[in-house]
């Protein structure tokens, strides 16, 4: 995880403007705190109680999971970068000086969280038991266990029969592209994914299915759209504001330098970036009901949008300043046409409650994998110890007043264990 001073001064940018986006109240990252900032815009609640909001709402992530999946990574989890522009920028004064500010803090903190990372990666590879290479198993199992969220969202939605066919026909189709995946068409080699060929049969199964279901003569979102026209309209008002951050986001992407979440990340790590891409574009639509319905209750939209950028930056890799192009026209598209879509989710209200099914599926399957990994890697490092360890630092942290996001239990564990063993290393009692 080496930047050059290009990715430094693009990740500085992104926090500048993230940060600046929040302090002025136009939009924020954290989907909980989306719905609190117009308490503050009218006069509910102070600067102070929405900045302690932030705080609390974001902190945890920060610290208990994005930076701790980050190390020994090839690419940085959003969260790290994006929760903290939420708190930079609302403890930032509001005011032209407050803009000013919450623009240099985040900045100067994005490019803190590169270097710093990069300091710990360091100093890990110089203690006397490495086991950073033991840190790479805990995004492993996410790379096959993905697929299976298609099935695990067809049967929260549909139940579970529909959800064993979808999980069968995963099954099938991976087996097959494993067998037959790759061949040559006019000397040409083409080679074709199991794990990305599996997880598109999954998904088109989930949308067959949602599409499916019938809706009656509800008008929900349309009312919606009605009665907060208001807010609607100031979300438009800032398109150029959010285009650019959509541009920012892509390109930093696109330069491998942040990921939308765990799942992506581990992917990217062993070089599967069309399975990143598509994974990425999956949570992307899991969230577009979620995103666009608080916008419109709210008036305040996401820093990244509905994290559609995140996938453009992957699939435009090669090309970063393209990526920022194609990023700034998403974001502008998605803010113009809110409306419009959000209304058309009435016609379908399988797809709009797939949303939150997807989400769901996700980060269940997101967590069992991390664990499971986590538990491998912990392993590694201490031999016939491991397990005990990460399963029990797992199962206490439930215990504790003040626990651990769970997603970041496992990574946590792994890092503390290889800590530990170094220190009885030291004392002589570990031996390599």
């Amino acid at each position: 995880m080496e930047f050059t001073v290009i990715q430094l001064i693009a990740i500085a940018a992104l926090g500048a403007m993230g940060s600046i986006l929040v302090n002025r109240g136009v939009a924020v990252f954290n989907d909980g705190l989306r719905p609190i900032v117009p308490e503050f815009l009218e006069g509910r609640i102070t600067r102070k109680e929405l900045a302690a909001t932030s705080f609390a709402l974001s902190f945890g992530l920060i610290v208990g999971f994005g930076i701790p999946l980050s190390i020994g990574a090839t690419i940085i989890i959003g969260h790290s970068i994006l929760l903290a522009c939420d708190i930079i920028g609302i403890w930032s004064p509001n005011n032209k000086k407050g803009i000013i500010i919450s623009g240099l803090i985040g900045a100067i903190y994005s490019i803190g969280v590169c270097i710093g990372l990069q300091f710990v990666v360091d100093l890990f590879d110089k203690l006397p038991v490495n086991f950073l290479d033991s840190l790479s198993l805990v995004g492993n199992p996410i790379i096959i266990a993905f697929t299976v969220f298609p099935a695990v969202a067809v049967g929260y939605q549909h139940g579970y029969k529909k959800a064993f066919i979808t999980a069968g026909i995963t099954f099938i189709s991976y087996i097959l592209f494993s067998r037959f995946g790759t061949f040559t068409v006019q000397s040409y080699k083409i080679s074709l994914s199991p794990t990305g060929m599996s997880l598109l049969f999954g998904m088109l199964m989930m949308v067959f299915y949602a599409a499916k279901v019938k809706g009656g003569n509800e008008t929900t979102n349309a009312d919606l759209v009605n009665i907060f026209a208001e807010r609607v309209n100031r979300i438009k008002k800032n398109r150029w504001l959010l285009a650019i951050m959509g541009g920012l986001v892509a390109l930093v992407s696109a330069m491998m330098i942040l990921a939308v979440d765990a799942m992506p990340q581990a992917l990217i790590n062993q070089g599967k970036f069309t399975e990143a891409a598509i994974a990425t574009l999956a949570r992307a639509i899991g969230f577009i009901p979620l995103v666009f319905s608080t916008a419109i209750v709210t008036g305040v939209y996401g820093l990244a949008g509905t994290t559609l950028v995140f996938a453009v930056g992957i699939f435009l890799r090669d090309y970063p300043a393209l990526a920022f192009i194609v990023g700034a026209i998403v974001m502008y598209a998605e803010v113009m046409l809110l409306s419009v879509v959000t209304k058309s989710m009435d016609k379908l209200p399988g797809i709009r409650e797939m949303g939150e099914h997807i989400r769901t599926s996700l980060s269940d399957v997101l967590g069992m994998a991390i664990l499971i990994g986590s538990a491998m890697a912990g392993e590694k490092i201490a031999p016939g110890m491991g397990f005990f360890w990460v399963m029990a630092f797992y199962l206490l942290n439930r215990m504790t007043k003040k626990p651990l996001v769970e997603l970041a239990v496992g990574p946590v564990a792994v890092i503390v264990l290889g800590i530990l063993v170094n220190i009885l290393h030291v004392l002589g009692l570990w031996s390599k």
